[in-house]
């Protein structure tokens, strides 16, 4: 499989997390809305959180390992990625540099590929249109390609896929879902549990340690971060190859500098 352009032209070689055991992985998240950075609780109650070029070039800086962008809106709004905002941010950072939102084709990944991104990410396309999957996995080869699953623990104690943002509840159970999508071609599975979005109590751990143990590919936890000991939990205890926040990192309750240290001390593999 050819990271290539449908044109034929050659796309630049990608820095990814290839396999399990590795090192651990902190990844902050810019969730873009109208070009600035936002974040909410329980996917609601959105704030700014400022300039989203200016908190990539820090992140950069200060030691994450990866960047997730993700035009929160676009899918809603039925319009297609900030393509331009992604190409301010790529041509500053030094880091992989995954984005998503708006994305239902092999065109806009080529697009956004040739603007900067290492790798995109797909939810609610991917669901709607699975072979989404197979076609951009065929065309950029899988480890470009990121399963994001939006997902809720219901009343029967089982964990759904949302779709659109969390706004649209589907009868897929989340384990079914991303078994289906890896077998398409899924290399990565970004999981945010909406139960625990922006509550600082912590990752869902449980379901975190189900697709963690079952799937052959690597797994990032999102959702719930708030102390240090909340990372350590999900890399010991949910077996995360990588953990994703926001807000406890853009109103530097964390650094992530302070993270990485803290997690070294207690024995987990992290790059310094």
């Amino acid at each position: 499989m050819n990271r290539t352009l449908p044109n034929g032209e050659d796309l630049p070689p990608v820095s990814l997390s290839a396999g399990r055991g590795l090192t651990k992985r902190i990844i902050p998240c810019l969730d873009i809305r109208d070009g600035r950075t936002v974040k909410g609780i329980n996917f609601e109650d959105i704030r700014d959180a400022g300039d989203p070029v200016e908190l990539a070039i820090a992140y950069s800086k200060k030691g994450a390992d990866e960047l997730v962008f993700l035009d929160i809106t676009a899918t809603i709004e039925k319009r297609k990625t900030l393509v331009e905002l992604v190409k301010r941010i790529a041509a500053n950072i030094n880091i992989p540099f995954t984005v998503g939102g708006g994305i239902s084709s092999v065109e806009d990944v080529a697009v956004l590929l040739q603007n900067g991104a290492d790798k995109v990410s797909v939810n609610t396309s991917a669901f709607k249109n699975p072979v989404l999957l197979e076609q951009l996995s065929n065309q950029f080869g899988s480890q470009c390609v990121v399963l994001a699953i939006d997902t809720k623990k219901e009343a029967d104690g089982e964990w759904y896929v949302y779709l659109n943002g969390g706004r649209t509840k589907t009868e897929m159970k989340t384990t079914d879902w991303a078994g289906q999508a890896v077998a398409l071609g899924a290399g990565e599975i970004l999981l945010t549990s909406m139960n625990n979005d922006g509550t600082k109590n912590g990752f869902a751990l449980d379901i975190t340690a189900t697709l963690s143990r079952s799937l052959p590919v690597p797994v990032i936890a999102s959702g719930g971060a708030g102390t240090m000991q909340h990372f350590k939990e999900v890399f010991e205890t949910g077996n995360a190859d990588a953990a994703l926040a926001a807000s406890i990192f853009h109103y530097k309750e964390i650094e992530i500098a302070a993270l990485k240290k803290y997690l070294s001390d207690q024995l987990i593999r992290v790059r310094l």
